[in-house]
């Protein structure tokens, strides 16, 4: 038996605001601290992969005995250690807005978080997506915790063999030695969590990642208690089969809220970063029922009231899928403590609900029991109503309650240096506290063209020594000849226009767009007076086998003679590569397939270090493109025919290469300063700034979703949970006599042609059976008819209760007539209470549509068909 022990590094007391500093995240985006560690060892620094606690850790003790006597050392430290301490006392935007009224206590629940690279328990944007958003909850001082799963393995980390073919290894991480604290009791006994995963129980300990103001833990089920399969759970991020995902779900979901309810956190709303942890749901209904004496329909009422989803992908892969049979031996002792049959269970995360054969969508149950869900663009708002339309099927397609919120990137994590101090001197101070005022971005154009284009240079320079550095450990890994070692020395040049492409090396992503003419890619890249240089990387999944083909098509390129010193692939893609990527390149090329690419974030971290995206329309880029401000590739077309597609959108991105990109970007005055390519560059980090930034994102959250979500919690918990359970019970009511609701008559003039600025009356007559007239909504859904005499931009009114008296209910109201044109409009009845969700939260709708038959000019009668949908 083996006694486990953990040794912690020995700091003298006069240094232990080292460790106060390394283990809180917000040194990540603090200049001065970063520059403090550096300070301490530069050669340690970067061999710890920028991990201040395994610097302190590896320091030899005669070291830390100097810097304990270094006054000009000390002084740094205490200077920093002030810095953190005002940061955390310092007054927010949240408490300013909203703190004074919300009592909303957030917890925000990812599989991954991407805070740095030092924390290697990510994948990539999604991960860096949700440090992000940590981190500007953590500026804007919201009352958020996060969640997510410790992983040993960690992801892939990816090494190239000597053919270039993508091999993958593991390092074990250490979190003993990385910023991160194991929550104990008060006694000094690890804090541990029990989740039933199957047949056995699971304990997991909790680990604690302090980033500014916002904790966020980290369940971590390798522990000697558990059998070596659940030890397993959290070994690797997205690793193994279906079932280890359910079983890493699982503890996500459950085990994460669990845990914090045991670190005593009672959230008020829950927001599920992607459908991974959608199970959380479940397990908050439960505890309502046990502490409440709740049905599960009146848990449900007030859970989905204080829970929203975000879903990150148009492509149907990325939505966790589970064969029934998988989740009824994972939750056949669940589903009794929600008092659900097996197939009311399944039929939570089913788009039919009545279709058994349907395999169970974490996506589903996630939108089922939220209150809130949205995409991570407009457009991608727009392909995820299309995509999930069938849980809504009476509902036209533009009114599916799926919004969008746009994503954005931290600016202070992806901002270098040189640009940071340029807005600082001409953007004055509000740029770093306000990072959304438009107003303040404007200044950009006040920045002198040849200081610009200076800093631009010196990130090129460190971008291409970068580059050498890390392509000379690759041939030695790979056992080079030492003239290929020496010649990487020499690869790229840091005076001309720099291309990168890093991402996931997905198919759809089209890393090999660029690739597709051979002679016409030649004589880009090769031209003797405005050649241009080519840097890739990214991961392809490890069981992608086409994604690994794809890298190595590029690899093979590079290792061409003619193209070695212009076409570069960098290993091993992580937040540390990203960093230099997006702050050295000229251009950020994006070649998605689209609609597929959701939102995108990397070409928002080029642009605000002055790159320009060259890029489809498609994600974020749909948003931000002016024609200003980078070039797009195409006008936004989709394509039935992927080949012709391929052909047709690489034409236009040699096109732009050669006719606008290259000559801008060598087309220089006299000082040899090019102006054209610089206003472009303003334009690009005046408009994408405020706009494309996790501030201005967390912001929309909190008052989108957030705050109505934690209000509507409240009012459906206040009185015992009186008004959740009056909720469900008049739901049952409703969808039990729904079948009485009938649409008699529908008067509305149509005989004569409507001016622009007029109205058409409209009145509606209904026999409701068992309901009043205030338990319902009759709206008028109007706009203009296509060729094929179908409603398109749908807008909807509500009509007024006119009259109740006997059988008959009367509602009128006026359709505003805005624009000429042919119109049409057709009338719909819903259940209304204020406390529902939305409008279709009820699951239930009447519609009524015009008779064509009618030729008096007047609407004649047609009752509705009664559909009922999943709420």
């Amino acid at each position: 038996m083996i006694q486990k022990y953990t040794v912690v590094p020995k700091v003298p007391d006069r240094l232990r605001p080292l460790l106060e500093i390394a283990r809180n995240l917000w040194w990540v985006w603090n200049r001065n601290a970063v520059a403090l560690f550096r300070r301490i060892d530069v050669d340690l620094w970067e061999e710890s992969h920028h991990n201040p606690i395994q610097l302190l850790g590896s320091l030899r003790h005669g070291r830390l005995l100097e810097l304990g006597e270094d006054e000009a050392f000390l002084a740094h430290m205490d200077s920093v250690a002030a810095d953190l301490k005002s940061h955390l006392e310092a007054q927010t935007w949240y408490h300013k807005a909203h703190g004074e009224a919300s009592d909303a206590k957030i917890a925000y629940f990812s599989a991954e978080f991407g805070l740095h690279e030092s924390l290697p328990m990510y994948s990539g944007g999604l991960g860096v997506l949700a440090g992000d958003h940590i981190k500007s909850s953590e500026e804007l001082g919201l009352p958020l915790v996060g969640v997510s799963l410790s992983y040993h393995q960690g992801y892939n980390r990816q090494y190239l063999s000597s053919d270039g073919w993508q091999l993958e290894h593991y390092p074990d991480n250490d979190f003993s030695n990385m910023p991160m604290t194991m929550m104990r009791h008060d006694d000094g006994a690890e804090l541990r969590v029990e989740v039933q995963i199957g047949r056995r129980n699971v304990s997991a300990r909790v680990w604690k990642v302090q980033v500014g103001r916002v904790p966020t833990f980290f369940l971590d089920s390798n522990v000697p208690d558990n059998a070596p399969e659940d030890r397993e759970v959290t070994q690797r991020l997205y690793g193994g089969d279906l079932e280890m995902r359910v079983r890493q779900e699982i503890l996500l979901g459950i085990g994460g809220y669990r845990a914090l309810r045991l670190l005593g956190y009672s959230p008020t709303v829950c927001h599920m970063n992607e459908g991974h942890s959608a199970f959380l749901a479940l397990e908050r209904i439960r505890l309502l029922m046990e502490e409440s004496s709740l049905t599960f329909s009146e848990a449900r009422e007030a859970v989905a009231a204080g829970t929203v989803f975000t879903t990150h992908t148009p492509v149907p892969a990325g939505n966790d899928r589970f064969p029934p049979d998988l989740i009824l031996e994972y939750f056949r002792d669940y589903i009794p403590l929600l008092q659900l049959s097996v197939d009311e269970f399944l039929s939570l995360g089913r788009e039919d609900p009545s279709d058994t054969s349907e395999h169970f969508c974490m996506t589903v149950l996630a939108l089922r029991l939220s209150s809130g869900a949205n995409g991570v663009s407009e457009l991608h708002g727009r392909i995820s109503r299309t995509m999930w339309r069938r849980m809504w099927p009476a509902v036209p397609e533009q009114e599916i309650p799926i919004l969008h919120v746009t994503n954005g990137v931290h600016t202070h994590s992806w901002l270098s240096d040189e640009f940071a101090r340029l807005f600082e001197r001409y953007l004055g101070p509000r740029w770093l506290d306000d990072p959304v005022n438009r107003g303040v971005w404007l200044r950009v154009a006040e920045i002198p063209d040849n200081e610009l284009w200076r800093a631009k240079g010196h990130l090129r320079a460190r971008l291409v020594n970068f580059v050498r550095n890390r392509l000379k450990k690759q041939m030695k890994r790979v056992g080079a000849s030492h003239a290929k070692i020496t010649a990487s020395e020499e690869a790229l040049d840091p005076d001309i226009l720099t291309v990168g492409f890093a991402r996931r090396f997905a198919t759809y992503k089209r890393a090999n767009l660029i690739l597709r003419d051979t002679e016409r890619f030649r004589s880009i890249l090769l031209d003797k007076d405005r050649p241009v240089q080519l840097i890739f990387a990214g991961k392809a999944h490890p069981q992608d086998q086409p994604g690994k083909e794809l890298i190595r098509q590029i690899v093979q390129l590079e290792k061409s003679e003619e193209f070695q010193s212009r076409v570069v692939f960098i290993e091993d893609y992580d937040i540390d590569v990203a960093r230099y990527l997006v702050q050295g390149v000229d251009v950020w090329l994006n070649t998605p397939r689209r609609p597929l690419e959701a939102s995108g974030t990397s070409g928002m971290k080029s642009s605000m270090n002055g790159g320009l995206n060259l890029s489809i329309l498609d994600g974020w880029w749909c948003e931000a493109y002016n024609g200003e401000n980078g070039w797009a590739i195409g006008s936004g077309e989709e394509f039935a025919d992927r080949d012709y597609q391929d052909w047709v959108e690489s034409e236009m991105l040699y096109d732009l290469l050669e006719k606008e990109v290259i000559p801008m970007f060598y087309d220089r005055g006299a000082d040899d300063v090019p102006r054209e390519w610089l206003e472009r560059v303003k334009s690009s980090v005046s408009t994408c700034g405020p706009q494309f930034n996790t501030n201005r994102m967390v912001k929309d959250y909190t008052e989108r979703m957030y705050e109505p979500a934690a209000i509507h919690w409240d009012s459906l918990r206040d009185g015992d949970f009186r008004l959740a359970r009056e909720l469900a019970s008049w739901k049952c009511k409703v969808r039990e006599h729904w079948s009485d609701v009938r649409i008699v008559s529908v008067n509305a003039d149509t005989s004569r042609e409507l001016e622009v600025g007029s109205d058409l009356d409209l009145e509606v007559s209904l026999e409701l059976g068992r309901l009043s007239g205030d338990e319902v909504r009759v709206e008028v859904v109007f706009g203009p008819l296509d060729s094929k005499e179908e409603l398109r931009d749908v807008d909807a009114t509500a009509l007024q209760l006119r009259s109740e008296s006997g059988d008959l209910t009367v509602f009128s109201g006026l359709v505003p007539c805005q624009r000429a044109g042919q119109h049409g409009f057709a009338v719909r009845v819903l259940p209304f209470r204020h406390e529902l969700s939305g409008k279709f939260d009820a699951g239930v709708i009447t519609w009524w549509g015009v008779d064509s038959d009618a030729s008096d000019g007047h609407v004649a009668q047609k009752v509705g068909t009664i559909t009922a949908f999943s709420s």
